[in-house]
């Protein structure tokens, strides 16, 4: 026959709860038969070869193939296609038996997008069952637990990251986390490129420093602090990272998650004794993200898949900031980091990358309340200095709860105003960074 019969199926044909179901995006140059095309990637994924071989029977295939559920082309061409036409797009979507893939991410990768990577074909979405999902203990805390553990019933939060990126020792980094607080910051994180642990600036006397600024700053301001360092390191030394940065008092973690890998991530998430959350920071995400048809979905990265690795909270790209991102692509993010899915609780986005006070009112009428203002220099690199700049990101969350133009609430707030005059507002000039244009 043209296709194997037991390589196709439909939705109402299959135990859902036993399957996982890849979607991708194809786009193939003339001539293409997809048909073809899309058994080749299920048997490549599953049990076929280049070739019969003798054990792969029918009854295995039928166990342990891949299905093909749908082909679907765009535009949906059905009489003829155009003349000169030079490449056809398709969506196709797959189910693999979880039987094959075990309850584990490594697996989930190799099945679904391994040896097909090499081609041009991306993974935009992966449908998991209730039963598969169980399997996954998702965020410890989540946005309703990091609002309780903060006291912030409401409002959204604001982080900020400490600046410069590296080169500080554990004293510096106390005062600018105590100035960031002061000035009304909720979670100062370190940079990504902060060495877990570092000659110049320890992981253990780090934490100390910025952690007497955290209780400082909760005493003088009566708001609870959050300080998560980067404990991101090779896999061995990831767990006694952590657990030293516990013994010195941190109350919350950092990992690198795409450079780890969502497993090790995961180990310390699903850890009983690491009772703090955990924020996710997306650096090289765009690396198996970014090409138009190749790679995974950036908010399937960002969004699904970190929420079930056990992120609390989830640093992504903003649009308004300084690094490329499709609009839709970063609100489908958000979306999948809050959206219902199965029983794992919500993870807090945490848009970041360039996030100023002009940004703030659009960025909450996007995302919503429940989100999480990540600024780095436009707190430390206030006119005013990094008090100031923590204030100003306060007042400007202030405007949108209060319902007023943060033009008009800037009016009798000078931290305010001076980020007005220094960056301006999103909504109403071109961007303020070259990296977009």
């Amino acid at each position: 026959m043209y296709y194997d019969p037991i390589m196709f199926n439909c939705m109402e044909g299959l135990d859902i709860e036993e399957h996982m179901i890849a979607t991708y995006y194809m786009r193939a140059e003339m001539p293409v038969e997809a048909i073809k095309f899309a058994q080749a990637i299920a048997a490549e994924q599953a049990t076929g070869t280049w070739l019969n071989v003798p054990f792969e029977t029918a009854e295995v295939r039928k166990k342990h193939g891949a299905k093909v559920i749908g082909i679907y082309e765009v535009p949906a061409y059905d009489r003829e296609l155009p003349k000169n036409l030079e490449y056809r797009d398709f969506i196709i979507k797959i189910a693999f038996p979880n039987v094959n893939i075990g309850n584990n991410f490594p697996m989930i990768f190799t099945t679904l997008i391994g040896n097909i990577s090499a081609g041009r074909i991306k993974l935009v979405d992966i449908e998991f069952s209730k039963k598969y999902l169980e399997n996954f203990k998702g965020p410890k805390f989540g946005i309703d637990g990091l609002r309780k553990y903060l006291e912030i019933p409401d409002r959204p939060l604001t982080l900020a990251m400490i600046k410069p990126d590296v080169g500080w020792t554990p004293e510096q980094g106390g005062i600018m986390a105590y100035q960031a607080f002061s000035g009304g910051i909720d979670i100062i994180k370190d940079d990504e490129l902060v060495v877990g642990d570092s000659d110049f600036c320890p992981l253990t006397a780090r934490v100390k420093k910025i952690m007497e600024a955290a209780k400082k700053a909760e005493e003088e301001t009566g708001e609870k602090k959050m300080y998560t360092p980067n404990i991101t390191d090779d896999v061995s030394r990831l767990k006694d990272n952590a657990y030293r940065a516990l013994d010195a008092g941190a109350n919350a973690l950092m990992i690198n998650t795409y450079t780890v890998g969502f497993s090790a991530f995961r180990m310390i998430a699903d850890d009983p004794n690491i009772k703090v959350p955990i924020l996710s920071h997306p650096d090289y995400a765009a690396a198996q993200s970014y090409a138009q048809d190749t790679g995974v979905a950036i908010y399937l990265l960002w969004g699904k898949l970190v929420r079930m690795a056990g992120a609390d909270l989830a640093v992504t790209t903003n649009y308004h900031g300084k690094i490329p991102v499709m609009k839709d692509r970063y609100i489908q993010s958000c979306i999948a980091l809050t959206m219902p899915f199965g029983k794992l609780k919500r993870c807090f986005p945490a848009p970041g990358g360039g996030v100023y006070q002009g940004i703030v009112p659009e960025t909450i009428d996007e995302i919503g309340k429940d989100v999480i203002l990540a600024a780095g220099g436009a707190v430390h690199g206030h006119p005013m200095g990094a008090v100031a700049g923590g204030k100003s990101l306060r007042q400007a969350i202030d405007s949108v709860m209060e319902g007023v133009n943060i033009r008009e609430y800037a009016k009798d707030k000078p931290e305010l105003q001076a980020a007005i005059d220094a960056w301006g507002i999103s909504n109403e000039k071109e961007d303020l960074f070259d990296m977009k244009k």
